[in-house]
Order: structure tokens, then C-alpha cells, then sequence
């Protein structure tokens, strides 16, 4: 079964660089990013897990756990960790996934056949505190990835499910947002008194719900 926007996130027991865990525990009340990199000891996953370290700050402040996966083991894990500190200039802050029988990448469609055969492909998913899948994305294993994008969706998801908006293109924080077409605009005229400017009857700008956190 492949796994859809909306589907709950499969659980799962696995054992980490931070010992074992039951997935669905391990996040609690919090958002997740789970994430795939293709092997241990390559040059692209070096620089992905590096920057997601120097990042985890900002995925602290939305409430956002990270955790990775790859089909090594945890001794590799912790053996590549000293190779990250050393070539990015940052320790790894956040657990990573031993998934050497291909468990958990066989339950999220993390191994694509006809691009790396047995090895996990550059899979991303933000999981919502209510474990349903919020994104999807995959990467080819020669491209990293970019993970402000990733902080900006998620910027977006949470607060497209706190408020009747929607994001438009190239949105970031603090940028004016759309009234979703399911607000009448009597509707509208009560959750935004001070207006907002419709360029189409569907297309009404709104300046971005507050407080938004950072």
C-alpha cells in the first residue's frame, strides 16, 4: 500500500543511535520529519545531515522532531556521526534509524527499485502530532536536499491547519496569505474585520494570522 497525504504514519519499533524506540511514542504531542538517506559514509547524506543539525533550532521552535534512516546499522551511524562533526562542524543532535531489514523503509516506500536497488532513496515526510501524513517528498539519491524549503512548508501546514488560509505561491512567514474559497465572505468579514484585498471573487489576500510562533 502506498502511503498517501492524510493516511496515519505506520508505527514502528526500531532500534536508534538514541536506543530503541516505538515511533508513535517517541513523537508524542510533537510534529516529525522522518527522513531516508541512502547509505552511511557518501558525500551528499554528509552534508544533508549536517545542515539538518545546524538547523535543529529552527525545527525545535515549531515543535518539530527530526529523525533519520538508513539501511546501516547503528554502529555505522555512530561511526559516520564523528566524520559529520569533523567535515560540517556540528555533532549530530537527533537520532537516526538502523533499518537493516527494510522495515520501516518497505512500510513508507522508501526503497525505489529502478533508481538505488536496495538502498533508501532521499524520502521526506512531516508528520502532524496527530500522526497523519502532512508531505511527501523524494529526492534522487545524486541531489540534496533543501531544507529551508522544508521549514517553509512546514511554516505553511501548520498554520493552513490552525486557520481557514492557504499559502501562496513562494510564501514565507510573515507574508499575506489567501482566504480559503470555503470562507463565504460574510464569514470573512467576521474573521478578519480589518478587511483584505480580493484581486478575484477566489483570490482574497489577508494579512497572515497571528501569533505565529518565531
Amino acid at each position: 500500500m502506498m502511503l498517501r497525504l492524510g493516511d496515519m504514519a505506520p508505527d514502528f519499533e526500531a532500534e536508534t543511535t538514541e536506543g530503541r524506540i516505538w515511533f508513535h511514542q517517541w513523537m508524542g504531542d510533537s510534529w516529525c520529519v522522518l527522513f531516508s538517506h541512502p547509505k552511511d559514509f557518501t558525500p551528499v547524506c554528509t552534508t544533508e545531515l549536517g545542515m539538518l543539525a545546524k538547523l535543529k533550532p529552527e525545527f525545535d521552535r515549531r515543535n518539530v522532531k527530526i529523525i533519520g534512516l538508513s539501511v546501516d546499522s547503528v554502529e555505522d551511524h555512530k561511526l559516520w556521526a564523528k566524520d559529520i562533526e569533523e567535515t560540517q562542524g556540528v555533532a549530530l543532535n537527533y537520532p537516526l534509524i538502523a533499518d537493516r531489514k527494510h522495515v520501516v523503509a518497505d512500510l513508507y516506500g522508501m526503497i525505489h527499485p529502478n533508481a538505488l536497488d536496495t538502498m533508501t532513496v532521499r524520502s521526506l515526510f512531516v508528520i502532524a502530532p496527530n500522526k497523519t501524513v502532512k508531505l511527501m517528498i523524494t529526492y534522487p539519491a545524486s541531489t540534496g536536499r533543501n531544507f529551508d524549503e522544508i521549514l517553509r512548508v512546514i511554516d505553511s501546514v501548520q498554520l493552513t491547519q490552525e486557520y481557514k488560509v492557504a499559502t501562496p505561491v513562494n510564501w514565507h512567514h510573515g507574508e499575506d496569505v489567501i482566504i480559503s474559497p470555503s470562507v463565504t465572505d460574510e464569514e470573512a468579514r467576521m474573521r478578519y474585520p480589518e478587511g483584505w484585498q480580493a484581486q478575484k471573487p477566489y483570490l482574497r489576500y489577508v494579512h497572515e494570522p497571528s501569533p505565529h510562533r518565531h
